[in-house]
């Protein structure tokens, strides 16, 4: 007597692609919506992320490229301690500073600095185009950071998408299938019952 060898749990998963008198069209139709769902959302998610971080180091760029950096100087003392914050306080606290462009004209504006400073000491601050002060641009290693971690936010969600669609497909066919089975057993069903009620 031959013994059949056991089933290994790799043959159960991919027993689709496996000739066997049970496949049905349809099931070889299913496991390649599956195969390429799982493949384009890999290589969908990978794309997404590197064009969001291309995009975000492009868009980091770009608002440097609008802002100029300019030297600037405290008109009053700086208060010694910053105000009572909400606990997202940088420790900073908000000061008048003024500037002269090359042209001679001279602005002032409102920027936070480090507290303790006497009026006259030189800051830095980032201006725009309308010469106001505005938050440094984000340069360097920070700004491929923020890159590479909107790149790495916007892949899974980019290949979720993809693996949804794939999803609601697969259920489209199952419920197809399922149908198929429900008219075969109506046409099938009465002759089993009759053989079976033959054979008692």
């Amino acid at each position: 007597m031959t013994r059949t060898p056991p089933t290994t749990v790799s043959q159960v998963r991919l027993w689709r692609w496996r000739r066997n008198p049970l496949r049905r069209h349809s099931d070889v139709v299913e496991a390649w919506i599956v195969l390429v769902t799982w493949v384009l959302a890999l290589a969908v998610g990978v794309l997404a992320g590197l064009v969001a971080a291309q995009t975000a180091e492009s868009v980091f760029t770009a608002r440097q490229a609008r802002l100029h950096a300019v030297s600037a100087v405290l008109t009053d003392d700086v208060a010694t301690t910053p105000a009572a914050g909400t606990g997202y306080d940088d420790g900073r606290v908000w000061a008048v500073v003024r500037w002269t462009d090359p042209d001679g004209s001279v602005h002032t504006d409102r920027t936070k600095v480090l507290p303790g400073h006497p009026a006259g000491t030189p800051v830095t601050v980032w201006t725009n185009q309308a010469d106001r002060i505005v938050s440094a641009p984000v340069i360097g290693a920070g700004a491929d950071l923020q890159a590479a971690l909107t790149g790495a936010l916007l892949a899974p969600s980019a290949g979720a998408a993809v693996w949804g669609v794939g999803w609601v497909i697969r259920n489209r066919l199952i419920r197809r299938r399922m149908a198929e089975w429900d008219e075969e057993w109506k046409q099938i069903g009465p002759r089993w019952g009759n053989l079976s009620g033959g054979r008692g």
